[in-house]
C-alpha cells in the first residue's frame, strides 16, 4: 500500500540520529500549532515534548512520534478564544482521562473496524493536508503586515533549496544508509546557507513573522505544575466536557491509525489499548503541567521510520533534544532554514500517499473508489475524525446494502406435506424487506417451517419480521415453526420475549424447547 519499505530491525544509532532528525522537524511544527489554537509558542513546545516523551516511553507502538497536532488546535482555537488558555488546560486534562478511560476498557480494538479504503483515504489525505499545509512557508511578511507570496530570487532560492533537501534525502540512501538521510540535509542545507549568506528564512524568522515581535526567541524554560486555574463547579464541566470529547476522539483515531500505518511499515503490531492509556496519561500532565495537548503524528512518524527509528529510543531523544533546543541550544536550531523542513515534509508526502490507491480506482468495486475519494475529501475539507466517521458510515451503508440482497431461499416439501423453506444469507435490518418477499401465505400449505441452519438472525428489525410472517401466517390461518437456530440466534430470539408468537419445532441438533418463544 506505501511506496515506504523500511527494514523493521532495531538499531540504537539509527534511533538516536532519527530521534535528532524528528526533533528539527517537530520545532516549526509545534510553534506552528500554538498560533493555531491562539496560544503561546513555548505552549506548543512544552506539549511535544511531554506528549512525545510520554508516550514513547509507555505508549504501545515504538517508533511511532507524538506531540503536538494541528488536529488538536483545531478544535482548541474556539474554546482559547471564548474562555481563555486556563479552560484549555482543563479541557486538555479532561480529554487525557477519557483517553485513559477508553484504553483501560479496551476500546482500543474497534480501530480493526476501519474499513481498507477508509485507510487509504485516511493517508491520501493526509498526505494533502501535510504538502498544503507546507505552502505557508513559502510566504513572507510583506510591508503591511500582511503574509504574501514570495517573489523573485527569494522564491527561487526557497524552491532551490527544497529541491536539493528532497535530492539529498532521496539520492544518498544509495550511496550509505550510516546516517539518516534527512538529517544530512538538513545539516547540509544550513551550512550552505549560512555558508553563502542566502536570503532564505530560517526557524526564528518564521516565528518572528508569525508573532510580529522581532526579538521573539525559542528559548523557554521547564513546564512546570499548576492546577488550571478554572472554577471546579458543573458551569465549567459543560464548558468543556464537549471539546475534551471531540478532543478525546480525534486525538485516540489519528493516533491509533497512525499505529495501524506504523504497523504495515514495520511488519509488527503495536498495542492499541496500551497507546490509548499512554495518550491519556500524556494529555493529564499537559493539562496539570501548561501544555495544549496533541496525539501522534504521521508526517514525524514517517520521518522516523524512514530514518530508520524503530525502538522507543527514538521517540526519547526526539522529546529530550526538542526541551534541549528550547533550554539551552535555541541559537543552534533557529539558523535551520525553513526551506529544508519543508522538503522533508514533501518526501514525507511522498512516502505518505497511497499512489497504489490510484491504480486500482478501476479495478476495485465502484464504491470502494469513492469511500477513497470521499474520506481523502473530508480530511482535508474538515477533520480526520468526521473523515473516518464518514468513510465508516458510508462503508457499513454500502455493505448492508450489498448483503441485503444476498438472502434468499430454497424450498420442498417433506412426506409429512410441510412445507419447508432453507433460508440463505443473514437476516438484519437491511435484508428484511427481501425476506418477507420470500413468502407466499395465500398459496402455502397449512404448515410451514423456516430452516435456518445456513442464515442467521442479526437483530431486532430481524426479529420484528419473523414475527410480522406469523401474522400473516395465522391471519391466513396457517402454522409457523422455526428449525435449526444457532445458540446465538436462540440466544436473541429468547430475548425477545412476548414480541414472538410462534413456535418452535424441536430440534435434536440444539435442542430448542418447544415453548421457548411461547
Amino acid at each position: 500500500m506505501f511506496e515506504l519499505n523500511p527494514s523493521p530491525r532495531f538499531n540504537l544509532k539509527n534511533d538516536i540520529l532519527s530521534g535528532l532528525t524528528v526533533a528539527l522537524a517537530l520545532v516549526p511544527e509545534a510553534v506552528a500549532f500554538a498560533f493555531v489554537a491562539g496560544v503561546d509558542p513555548i505552549v506548543g513546545l512544552h506539549a511535544a515534548f511531554m506528549v512525545g516523551l510520554i508516550t514513547a516511553i509507555f505508549g504501545g507502538r515504538p517508533g511511532m512520534i507524538s506531540g503536538a497536532t494541528g488536529a488538536i488546535a483545531v478544535v482548541l482555537v474556539a474554546l482559547v478564544a471564548e474562555h481563555g488558555a486556563e479552560y484549555m488546560f482543563a479541557a486538555v486534562l479532561l480529554m487525557g482521562l477519557i483517553q485513559g478511560a477508553a484504553g483501560v476498557f479496551r476500546l482500543g480494538k474497534f480501530i480493526r473496524m476501519v474499513p481498507h479504503p477508509v485507510m487509504l483515504g485516511f493517508v491520501n489525505g493526509l498526505a494533502i493536508v501535510i504538502f498544503l499545509a507546507q505552502l505557508g512557508q513559502f510566504k513572507t511578511l510583506g510591508a503591511g503586515g500582511e503574509m504574501q507570496w514570495m517573489a523573485g530570487s527569494q522564491m527561487t532560492i526557497m524552491l532551490g533549496l527544497v529541491a536539493a533537501t528532497m535530492a539529498i534525502i532521496h539520492f544518498l540512501p544509495k550511496l550509505t544508509k550510516a546516517v539518516p538521510s534527512s538529517l544530512v540535509a538538513i545539516v547540509g542545507i544550513t551550512l550552505v546557507v549560512m555558508g553563502l549568506g542566502l536570503d532564505s528564512p530560517s526557524i526564528v524568522d518564521y516565528l518572528r513573522s508569525m508573532t510580529g515581535d522581532e526579538g521573539a526567541t525559542l528559548a523557554g524554560t521547564l513546564p512546570s505544575f499548576s492546577i488550571p486555574a478554572v472554577p471546579f463547579t458543573l458551569e465549567t464541566l459543560w464548558i468543556i466536557l464537549p471539546y475534551s470529547i471531540i478532543l478525546a476522539a480525534v486525538g485516540l483515531i489519528e493516533s491509533l491509525l497512525t499505529l495501524t500505518l506504523v504497523d504495515e511499515l514495520t511488519e509488527t503490531r503495536g498495542r492499541g489499548n496500551k497507546e490509548c492509556v499512554a495518550q491519556g496519561v500524556a494529555n493529564v500532565t499537559c493539562g496539570l503541567f501548561g501544555g495544549m495537548g496533541g496525539c501522534a503524528m504521521i508526517g514525524q512518524s514517517m520521518i522516523n521510520i524512514n530514518s530508520g527509528g524503530r525502538g522507543r529510543i527514538s521517540g526519547i531523544t526526539a522529546a529530550v533534544v526538542l526541551l534541549a533546543f528550547v533550554l539551552i541550544a535555541s541559537p543552534l536550531i533557529e539558523v535551520v532554514p525553513v526551506a529544508a523542513l519543508v522538503g522533508v515534509m514533501f518526501m514525507v508526502v511522498i512516502g505518505t500517499f497511497a499512489w497504489s490507491s490510484l491504480r486500482v480506482m478501476t479495478k476495485v468495486p465502484m464504491s470502494d473508489a469513492f469511500v477513497i475519494v470521499l474520506v481523502s475529501g473530508v480530511t482535508v475539507a474538515t477533520d480526520l475524525a468526521m473523515a473516518v466517521f464518514v468513510g465508516v458510515i458510508v462503508s457499513a451503508l454500502v455493505f448492508a446494502w450489498k448483503h441485503a440482497k444476498v438472502i434468499h431461499a430454497i424450498t420442498h416439501i417433506e412426506k409429512s406435506g410441510s412445507k419447508v423453506y432453507s433460508i440463505r444469507g443473514p437476516l438484519f435490518f437491511g435484508s428484511t424487506k427481501s425476506f418477507s418477499e420470500l413468502f407466499d401465505p395465500k398459496g402455502d400449505p397449512s404448515d410451514i417451517i423456516i430452516e435456518f441452519e445456513h442464515a442467521r438472525v442479526s437483530d431486532h428489525s430481524a426479529i420484528e419480521a419473523i414475527d410480522s410472517l406469523a401474522e400473516r401466517y395465522i391471519k391466513a390461518g396457517k402454522r409457523l415453526h422455526l428449525r435449526h437456530l444457532s445458540p446465538d440466534c436462540k440466544q436473541l430470539l429468547g430475548k425477545a420475549g412476548s414480541l414472538m408468537e410462534i413456535n418452535v419445532l424441536e430440534d435434536p441438533q440444539y435442542h430448542v424447547a418447544d415453548d421457548a418463544l411461547a
